[in-house]
């Protein structure tokens, strides 16, 4: 004990040498910087897995570095289960500019309130949306527990459909203790569990009601389980069982449609359920007997009352009638979306295709229209009717006062920085910061600024509405041209193309990784790569490999060509 004692002792210490040691500003130059990468990289490794007292001194010489405040960063972090809240204020205080404090924060609160050091917690606690940490708050100010505005903000926190953080278990079990959360609570909170179909959470707050009550509740969870004709049989005709009925008819919609219309036709009328119940359930039988393409599927959407449509809807309307290669119901369904909707640049060229495989001479002039808007369904509408792309390009200035302004705003060093030595998170966490701060000419200039400095996803997501589409150099920027050049004459595929794929699937974004677990520039599975590298004679990187541009695009391209030939030649 004693030991534990002094290595936490010798850790505040060397943290408090830390922050002292750091208290100046940078002055450093961005040719410094670049000259320090190496170094500053090694620094941050030490910092990240090293002992503090190791770390303090790995991180000295980067005292004057605009991104030493990540050094301290690093450092604090690893140390949140012991440190008190006096250093992370400290470090909060001095980088309240800096999007690193709002994270050290919040990791420092949770820390907090998982030791209940709730004195340290009310210090740093400043308001939150995490529900998380509204708890964490209210049981740090549970000798407030008998006042209504805490009373208030907890059954707040109690009122919901879902299930909260465990932090809110110890909030709730104050109210109950208080009586202020019996029976009538339970069941309010068990309706809006059953608005979110989340059975085990009705399952876990049946328990808490009476003997009789709960044995209805379980009949209701069982019926949205599982509904059925008989389980509607026996329940009382009253609002309550109308929103229960209701939301298992709809639930039961997504998997089996002619179940859900029986059980419909069958209680509806005993359970008096309203128009707008009624226009639920019709809305969810259609919907999903379109999802589905069943062939009752058009009768179902002539069911639904008009007062329940959406645009949603709407569209599965036009998908559905497609599919049966109904051209004369799919053009039906979108004339009977509203004007909004059917004013989308997708409905105006289905619209136009419609019409002209109808033989419609109505259809040449909607793509003429279409035409001169400088969007892809514009372009298309353009290769029908003969006519050249609205582009209608826009280039950004040239500007070199505004550009070296940018230059020197210090969010946009660390961005770049951070860029530069692969901290990507960081990276775009100073980015998004800066973003909102700057006018539209700024963050074109910010864009150009970072195109150059190779960091090519930053127009892909930044330049994403309104005028800025017009910008192409920077939306659709190409990197690692002499690569996808290379590899598309080998294969004799169009590199144009393959730059739109990669556009397309990773935004030039290198780290790019999918739920699915593709990676990189091509998207691309490790199974997929490495199948493609043993069969092409290249060295399969591993996982991690495939997150490098360059040994991304080789295996990635490779299969293209034959499978464009097996779409007969068609790239999209």
């Amino acid at each position: 004990m004693h030991s534990l004692r002094l290595s936490l002792l010798f850790q505040r210490v060397a943290v408090a040498a830390l922050l002292a040691f750091h208290a100046g500003s940078s002055c450093a130059s961005p040719a410094d910087w670049r000259d320090q990468r190496d170094g500053f990289k090694t620094a941050l490794a030490v910092a990240e897995h090293q002992p503090p007292s190791e770390a303090v001194e790995a991180v000295r010489p980067f005292a004057d570095h605009p991104l030493a405040a990540y050094l301290d960063y690093t450092i604090l972090r690893r140390q949140l289960d012991e440190l008190g809240a006096t250093p992370i204020k400290t470090f909060i205080e001095r980088h309240r500019d800096l999007p690193i404090a709002a994270r050290l924060r919040t990791q420092a609160l949770y820390a907090l309130a998982k030791r209940k050091d709730w004195a340290g917690f009310r210090t740093l606690f400043v308001g939150s949306g995490d529900p998380a940490l509204q708890c964490a708050d209210l049981l740090s100010r549970r000798d407030q527990s008998t006042d209504r505005p805490w009373r208030d903000a907890a059954l707040s926190l109690w009122r919901v459909g879902h299930s909260q953080p465990e932090q809110c278990d110890a909030v709730f079990d104050l109210l109950r203790a208080r009586g202020q959360l019996g029976s009538e609570q339970v069941r309010e909170r068990l309706s809006l569990a059953a608005e979110e179909n989340q059975l085990g959470l009705m399952r876990y707050l049946a328990r808490s009601l009476p003997s009789k009550e709960r044995k209805q509740a379980i009949a209701e969870i069982d019926y949205l389980d599982s509904p059925t004709i008989a389980a509607l049989s026996h329940w009382p005709v009253n609002a309550h069982s109308r929103q229960i009925a209701t939301l298992g008819m709809a639930q039961l919609a997504r998997r089996d449609p002619a179940a859900a219309k029986a059980l419909l036709m069958a209680d509806q009328d005993r359970l008096k359920l309203n128009a707008d119940q009624r226009g639920t359930v019709r809305y969810q039988i259609a919907l999903w007997s379109a999802a589905s393409y069943l062939p009752d599927a058009a009768a179902r959407f002539a069911e639904v009352p008009s007062e329940a449509w959406d645009a949603r809807l709407h569209e599965w309307q036009v998908r559905e009638a497609l599919a049966r290669k109904d051209d004369a119901a799919a053009l039906a369904a979108i004339k009977a979306m509203s004007a909004t909707q059917a004013a989308e640049l997708r409905w105006r060229y289905l619209e136009a295709r419609l019409r002209e495989r109808a033989g419609d001479p109505a259809a040449k002039t909607l793509f003429g229209d279409l035409a001169r808007e400088p969007s892809y369904y514009g372009f298309l509408a353009a290769e029908r009717s003969d006519q050249a792309y609205a582009l209608c390009a826009l280039e950004p200035p040239h500007d070199a006062a505004l550009g070296q302004s940018i230059q020197s705003m210090p969010a946009m060093q660390r961005a770049l920085e951070l860029h530069a030595i692969g901290r990507e998170d960081w990276a775009r966490m100073e980015w998004d910061a800066l973003k909102p701060t700057l006018s539209d000419a700024q963050r074109l200039a910010a864009v150009k600024i970072a195109d150059a400095a190779g960091w090519y996803d930053r127009g892909p997501f930044t330049l994403n509405s309104g005028s800025d589409l017009r910008y192409y150099t920077l939306r659709f920027p190409l990197p690692y041209r002499d690569v996808i050049e290379r590899e598309a004459k080998k294969y004799d595929l169009d590199p144009a193309w393959i730059s739109a794929l990669i556009r397309a699937e990773s935004a030039w974004l290198p780290e790019a990784r999918s739920h699915a677990n593709a990676r990189g520039l091509m998207q691309l599975l490790p199974s997929t790569a490495r199948i493609e590298a043993r069969n092409r004679g290249l060295r399969y990187p591993g996982a991690p490999g495939l997150l490098a541009p360059e040994i991304n695009l080789q295996p990635g391209i490779a299969p293209l060509h034959p499978m464009l030939e097996t779409h007969g030649v068609q790239p999209l």
